[in-house]
């Protein structure tokens, strides 16, 4: 379980220079900290060091910390406090078999409703993602590549809805998507698993997209959910 304190693990200025409520630049900070894994599983969050290091008060620290964990992504444990979620084996397979199926509907809308230079938009994103790959860039990067092809799928989808249980999903399994793209060699095969999405999105074949992207999906969480059990 890591040990460093946070200023050592999260170098991260005093929030409250936006006009944006301070409440949510907290709860967004701490939550994009998360998110980039400068806080990881099992990290205590520590009052008196979120207080020092954000430049706010208890209240709000308690408060943002409250939203994170209705968000799953923060834990409160008795007699410990706050620590940043791991999500158990049974969880994060309930989680992953959930998305499997928000992301099939999620490119089967995109066939239906995104434009023709939308499926351009989500081919290049698959290129850049294979660069990076090859670049061999750290686990970061690639996930971040990744990431903008959600971004341009979610767009073209049109589909809020699903789109917001989507984001809240993928961020209670970031973990395990990063150990599931670091597992030698998947990278490489993830490249193709959505090359043969694009392909169907391409030929506007919706069923074959939403059934390479589920398959895409579970393939990842065997990965994930091996490397979680012999954790």
């Amino acid at each position: 379980m890591p040990g460093n304190s946070l200023a050592e693990s999260w170098p991260v200025a005093p929030v409250g220079r936006t006009a944006a409520p301070l409440r949510e630049q907290v709860i967004a900070t701490l939550r994009q900290a998360i998110l980039d894994f400068h806080l990881v599983p099992g990290q205590r969050l520590v009052e008196r060091e979120l207080i020092e290091n954000l430049g706010v008060s208890r209240t709000t620290i308690r408060e943002a910390l409250r939203e994170l964990a209705s968000e799953g992504l923060v834990t409160v444990v008795p007699q410990r406090g706050a620590i940043v979620s791991a999500p158990s084996l049974e969880d994060a397979a309930d989680l992953y078999e959930v998305r499997a199926s928000l992301e099939s509907l999620m490119v089967q809308r995109f066939v239906e409703r995104a434009s023709d230079d939308q499926v351009t938009q989500l081919e290049g994103t698959v290129a850049e993602f294979a660069a990076v790959v090859n670049s061999g860039a750290e686990v970061r990067e690639v996930l971040a590549a990744k990431t903008k092809f959600y971004v341009v799928l979610t767009a073209g989808a049109s589909c809020n809805a699903v789109q917001q249980l989507l984001e809240a999903i993928q961020a209670r399994v970031q973990a395990l998507r990063a150990t599931s793209l670091a597992e030698p060699g998947r990278a490489h095969d993830v490249i193709a698993e959505l090359e043969g999405i694009v392909g169907a999105v391409r030929a506007r074949d919706a069923a074959r997209a939403s059934t390479l992207m589920a398959d895409h999906v579970r393939t990842a969480a065997h990965t994930a959910l091996a490397h979680l059990k012999n954790a």
